[in-house]
């Protein structure tokens, strides 16, 4: 819409390739991008699932903390099919949210970091469990009211 408004006022649109219109979810159908989100979040699903059954194998650790951390990547990344790349960074970094995105990937880097440079499978796998929980954070945050239930429950079952 905003470029016929554009096109209609007059105003030149600068040419920046394919740039804008992989920006702009917006470009894509809306039946393309629930496709492209399913098998984006499907693929994430196989892959942490994938990572998780490779860790009772030899050396199965650092295969677990990669297929598990590109699991969590993509099904993070399966929302900028519904909502865009920007608009995905902008509700990440928003002060609701800010806490558990920043968990969220220095876990992310964290896991990679205990397998590859500090060889500690040990820590891998709590870090995994850590880029889980704030994973789960992060993502109730997009349902309202469900922090204050999970809290509430929480709350209700240490008391």
């Amino acid at each position: 819409m905003d470029k016929l408004r554009r096109v209609l006022g007059g105003q030149e649109e600068e040419d920046q390739g394919g740039l804008t219109e992989v920006l702009d979810a917006s470009t894509l159908s809306y039946s393309t991008r629930i496709k492209c989100f399913i098998i984006c979040f499907a693929g994430g699903i196989l892959c942490s699932i994938l990572g998780t059954a490779l860790l009772f194998l030899p050396n199965g650790a650092r295969l677990f903390a990669v297929f598990y951390t590109l699991g969590n990547v993509a099904a993070l990344l399966s929302t900028c099919f519904l909502m865009g790349p920007l608009n995905q960074l902008k509700r990440m970094f928003e002060p609701t949210r800010l806490l558990a995105t920043c968990v969220m990937l220095l876990c992310l880097i964290l896991t990679l970091c205990s397998v590859f440079w500090w060889d500690k499978k040990g820590l891998a796998i709590i870090f995994c469990i850590l880029q889980f929980l704030a994973m789960s954070w992060y993502s109730i945050s997009y349902i309202p009211f469900a922090r204050d239930a999970v809290m509430k429950c929480f709350t209700t079952c240490l008391s």
